[in-house]
């Protein structure tokens, strides 16, 4: 039955998009309606919790990696490339003077 209600909450809320209040507002909610014993609702909150930071976690990464992607095909300087160019003009403009 826990697993039914986790999978329900888990659909119902959006699991990565939401905060940890919220989170615990639903389960609390949860708790009474399917008159949850104190340890399921400890343990399905803990649950959620935990696969809540591991999507956030995903979707970073997943955004991270795209950007990056984007930017490659961007043909952009690196930050170190363009720090290196930077330096490498001061250098000029200080051998001139």
């Amino acid at each position: 039955m826990l697993d039914l209600l986790k999978k329900g909450i888990l659909t119902g809320i959006g699991l990565g998009i939401i905060t940890k209040d919220k989170i615990e507002e639903v389960v609390k909610k949860t708790i009474q309606e399917a008159k949850l014993s104190e340890e399921e609702g400890k343990k399905l909150l803990a649950s959620l919790l935990e696969q809540s930071d591991e999507y956030q976690t995903n979707l970073e990464t997943k955004i991270h990696e795209q950007v990056n992607k984007v930017i490659g095909k961007l043909d952009l300087p690196s930050k170190k490339e363009f720090e290196a160019l930077k330096k490498e003009l001061e250098e000029l403009k200080n051998s001139k003077s």
